[in-house]
């Protein structure tokens, strides 16, 4: 749900059959403006691409691309840009990302991190233990007087790619500021203020 997000782009398969209307199927898209080199442009990133488990074999993976793109070309953005855990034809850029569990009971009881071979319980947590204060000085939560200065220093990191997303100062404040609503919160941004050298 983006400043400019178009409800059009979020696009479900319900089944008929019966009362509940069960989500079966789901993806949506983002408008995005990207940055290649020296031309910036609109484009759409694609994302949550879901198939219920029991429907995979039945080829709707590719209906639902097909439409999303279709529901795209109607706005007059042609281009795209998604990511895959396999490499798919021309990929123009490829990573490998590492996770720091957290939590790593929680994610060990829910069957998304397994056990290492020759480990145990208590070495895990022990080994993923975090500290009881934060060791960088000035680190705090990033709040609303933050949002031009983060800006700029994102603007300023992303200058050095040749493909990078272009963030206004209301996608900063979308994305990384925490919204009124604490239940419903997913992202907290902290950053480490410096003291200014004007005193």
């Amino acid at each position: 749900m983006t400043p400019d997000h178009k409800k059009n782009w979020h696009v479900g398969l319900r089944a008929t059959h019966n009362e509940k209307r069960k989500l079966c199927a789901f993806i949506s898209g983002i408008p995005v403006t990207l940055r290649v080199r020296n031309n910036t442009f609109a484009s759409v990133e694609i994302n949550f691409l879901c198939v219920h488990k029991k429907l995979r074999s039945k080829r709707l993976a590719p209906l639902l691309i097909k439409e999303i793109t279709r529901r795209c070309h109607v706005e007059g953005i042609w281009e795209a840009v998604y990511t895959a855990g396999v490499v798919l034809p021309k990929p123009v850029a490829t990573c490998r990302y590492f996770h720091r569990p957290l939590n790593w009971m929680k994610l060990f009881q829910t069957s998304f991190s397994p056990l290492p071979p020759g480990s145990t319980k208590e070495r895990m947590l022990r080994r993923y233990k975090l500290p009881d204060s934060p060791h960088l000085p000035g680190l705090r939560q990033m709040e609303k007087t933050d949002v031009k200065p983060v800006t700029a220093l994102l603007k300023s990191y992303l200058d050095k790619f040749d493909l990078a997303p272009v963030y206004s100062e209301e996608d900063v404040r979308h994305w990384f500021l925490s919204k009124e609503d604490e239940s419903n919160r997913v992202i907290w941004t902290y950053v480490i203020e410096v003291p200014s050298l004007d005193k």
